[in-house]
């Protein structure tokens, strides 16, 4: 069964309007038979990335916090979803600590193979900029972006209806497209490159990132 994770980003709780589109991207993909969770992140206790280089080396992080556990959660998932309203013309801190700490998984690409979506709300402007930003990131990683849903809530309020109709269409894409493990040739060309990058740069640190080339030769990568 295919299984998807939404994560949202905002620390407004049960008043988010993020978390309305994150669970519209979600209920679609259930109603395409995947299985879905649902986790806010601002329950998630995580500490700031320091930049110390342990992940790579090791594959271990310093902090003992919540990371593994939401990492482990995007790692078994098929497809990711990304959340987050515009602060300030980005992503919320909470989730800028998440995907900070996901630098070992760029340097691995250990999204490989997964497909996501991302869904962002502002009050004014720059939520198709956010969910952008949301988007390519889980293409860095490895990922196959589908879609994203941006609305800008302050001049219409009622925009949040049609943005929840529209994140649940992205929910059945999503799920559709991992089921049928569709190609989108640009990003393909995309992922490739960056592959490149990665193995490059991994195997220039073998000696001292050893749990990073380990991983890629354990792949088959290199």
């Amino acid at each position: 069964m295919v299984k998807i994770l939404g994560i949202n980003g905002s620390p407004r709780g049960n008043a988010s309007q993020t978390a309305i589109l994150v669970r519209g991207v979600l209920r679609g993909a259930q109603d395409c038979g995947a299985s879905v969770e649902y986790v806010d992140i601002c329950d998630l206790d995580l500490e700031f990335c320091t930049g110390c280089g342990t992940c790579y080396a090791k594959g271990e992080c310093i902090h003992a916090d919540d990371f593994c556990d939401i990492h482990n959660k995007m790692l078994e998932s098929d497809g990711i979803v990304l959340g987050s309203p515009v602060y300030i013309n980005s992503v919320t801190a909470q989730m800028k600590v998440l995907l900070d700490r996901l630098a070992d998984s760029i340097h691995c690409q250990m999204f490989d193979g997964k497909y996501g979506c991302a869904v962002s709300t502002a009050g004014g402007s720059h939520a198709d900029a956010v969910a952008e930003y949301l988007n390519s990131t889980l293409r860095i990683l490895g990922g196959t972006t589908v879609g994203m849903v941006d609305a800008v809530l302050g001049p219409d309020p009622l925009r949040i209806m049609t943005a929840e109709k529209e994140s649940e269409q992205l929910g059945i894409v999503l799920a559709r497209a991992i089921e049928e493990k569709k190609v989108y040739p640009e990003q393909q060309a995309m992922h490739a490159e960056m592959r490149e990058r990665m193995k490059a740069l991994v195997t220039y640190r073998r000696d001292e990132w050893v749990h990073e080339y380990t991983w890629w030769k354990e792949k088959g990568w290199i």
